[in-house]
């Protein structure tokens, strides 16, 4: 199994296509997706590429963490696994005035 990377920052008109061809001068891709709304089909921003293996992810954070692409600075680092409530929900991630504002509410909130 290759290593998962976290791509963020990215235009709104980056592909999945767009990622693997930025991805593959560093290693085999394996995989390549950006994220969409699910409601509008719209680009969330973000996206996950897998490389062949831990070394060509290295290579590739090195070489594109910070790298401007169509006028934006992309963050390229590890993709963390996914959380999963009890219930089978994610965890609530919001905006650091929306989670205080819970939290002062009394509401239980992650992260």
């Amino acid at each position: 199994m290759g290593k998962k990377l976290y791509v963020g920052n990215l235009s709104y008109e980056v592909t999945g296509s767009d990622l693997q061809s930025l991805f593959e001068p560093h290693g085999k891709v394996e995989s390549a997706e950006v994220i969409a709304d699910r409601d509008t089909g719209r680009s969330k921003g973000f996206g996950f590429v897998e490389l062949g293996n831990k070394q060509e992810a290295q290579a590739a954070i090195q070489a594109l963490n910070g790298r401007d692409v169509n006028g934006r600075a992309l963050t390229v680092n590890e993709a963390r696994p996914r959380e999963q409530r009890p219930d089978g929900r994610r965890p609530f991630r919001g905006h650091r005035a929306q989670r205080e504002k819970l939290t002062e509410a009394g509401f239980p909130v992650e992260g």
